[in-house]
């Protein structure tokens, strides 16, 4: 049976696309092409074999897990070393807009890009071995 087997790209406006692109490179160290940043599939699998996924959720209007963004979108960004993220972004001016939580199947950290848009960063954790 045919079906839909993830994410193939994610497409929003901004104001400016190249201080947008620039931000996510200098911040994040993300690399955009002539298309956009993208992403290895098999890059996320080879570090975090079952951990990595994407995660497609709506949520309800009104909902507060955006804020302080008044955007309807926030992107979810896939890292391997969290600390180690965080202390480029904090070197390149990013502030963390809420403190970072920690669960059992993740890190989390959340910036703010230059639109305003909240970017949440999440260092998966594999799943405990079950015995």
């Amino acid at each position: 049976m045919a079906k839909v087997i993830g994410v193939g790209g994610i497409f929003f406006l901004c104001e400016n696309v190249d201080a947008t692109k620039d931000w996510y490179t200098r911040v994040l160290g993300i690399e955009a092409s002539e298309y956009g940043i993208s992403f290895s599939h098999g890059e996320a699998a080879k570090v975090f074999p079952k951990g990595a996924m994407t995660i497609f959720a709506p949520f309800k209007a009104g909902s507060d897990y955006f804020k302080p963004s008044e955007h309807d979108v926030m992107f979810n960004l896939m890292v391997d070393d969290l600390d180690g993220i965080l202390k480029i972004a904090e070197a390149a001016g990013a502030e963390q807009v809420q403190p970072l939580e920690d669960h059992d199947y993740g890190r989390f950290a959340w910036l703010m890009d230059p639109d305003g848009r909240k970017v949440e960063l999440w260092q998966p954790k594999e799943p405990a071995a079950s015995t």
